[in-house]
């Protein structure tokens, strides 16, 4: 059995008392194993954008990996995500792991002029994406007549040197489909995705995969969690919460799901103080 990997979600709100980089310093030091920051560009709460953060917090570490949790896909073509992926992960050493999603918020799109995708053009936009990506990733033009993008032999150089994680955030079965023919990895949510559900989701996700010829151990499962460690808090449905011995009880029920790894976001006052009780 692989040992399981930890992650810890990096706060995207710019305000005057945030400090990400430093979180994340903290995050390596304490032997976390990677960070993430979600993609929601869109509102009046101060925020920063994640691809920029991510870049900064890999220039101000030297082990940590970065993940995006997870980019929506309609914000950045996929030929254009594909270097940027690429630049980065070269400039951090390998430490990139690339989170796609389909897109959750219809309304920051429209806002943001993209438009509105229903939910299967969602999934076909997904799986577009990650083939564009991969595509770009071989060195090899690529032609992509596709119904969401469309690319006339795109060409990137260099190309990564090594396998980048790519991770899909998916719940519905077509979207859990995509994930176990192309994927890396599968993160979804303990609120949208509780146990007795995300047991026949990762069977699909693994079934997917040998359907595919590839070998289900290879996709790294990990579940995103809400968590609070607090002698006064109690779990429910959606949040992980209690003392540290309650905490650690409900973390292994959740690995005994099938997950391979854990990736936290902890809540209530004192985040910081949060994350050294979680290290």
């Amino acid at each position: 059995m692989r040992e399981a990997l930890f992650g810890l979600n990096v706060s995207m709100g710019a305000t005057e008392n945030a400090d990400p980089v430093g979180l994340a310093r903290r995050a390596e030091e304490l032997g976390f194993d990677f960070v993430s920051a979600s993609d929601h560009l869109h509102g009046r709460d101060p925020s920063y954008e994640p691809w920029t953060l991510l870049a900064w917090i890999a220039a101000a570490t030297s082990r940590l990996r970065v993940a995006t949790r997870v980019l929506a896909v309609p914000y950045r073509h996929p030929a254009v995500l594909a270097k940027m992926a690429e630049t980065l992960d070269r400039l951090s050493g390998g430490r990139l792991i690339l989170g796609l999603g389909g897109g959750w918020s219809d309304e920051e799109f429209e806002s943001f002029g993209l438009g509105a995708r229903t939910p299967k053009e969602k999934v076909d936009g997904l799986e577009e994406a990650v083939r564009i990506v991969r595509g770009l990733w071989s060195g090899d033009p690529i032609r992509h007549e596709g119904v969401a993008f469309k690319t006339a032999g795109a060409q990137i150089s260099p190309v990564p040197d090594h396998r980048i994680p790519i991770w899909l955030g998916t719940y519905g079965n077509r979207a859990l489909d995509v994930t176990g023919r192309l994927a890396d990895g599968w993160i979804p949510t303990l609120e949208l995705a509780p146990p007795e559900r995300a047991r026949g989701m990762r069977q699909r996700v693994l079934a997917a995969a040998s359907k595919a010829g590839r070998d289900p151990d290879d996709i790294t499962l990990v579940y995103n969690l809400d968590i609070r460690v607090d002698e006064t808090a109690r779990s429910t449905a959606a949040v992980v919460a209690g003392s540290p011995d309650a905490v650690v009880e409900r973390l292994r029920g959740l690995l005994d799901v099938g997950f391979t790894a854990m990736h936290f976001l902890p809540g209530g006052p004192g985040v910081a103080d949060q994350v050294e009780r979680l290290g």
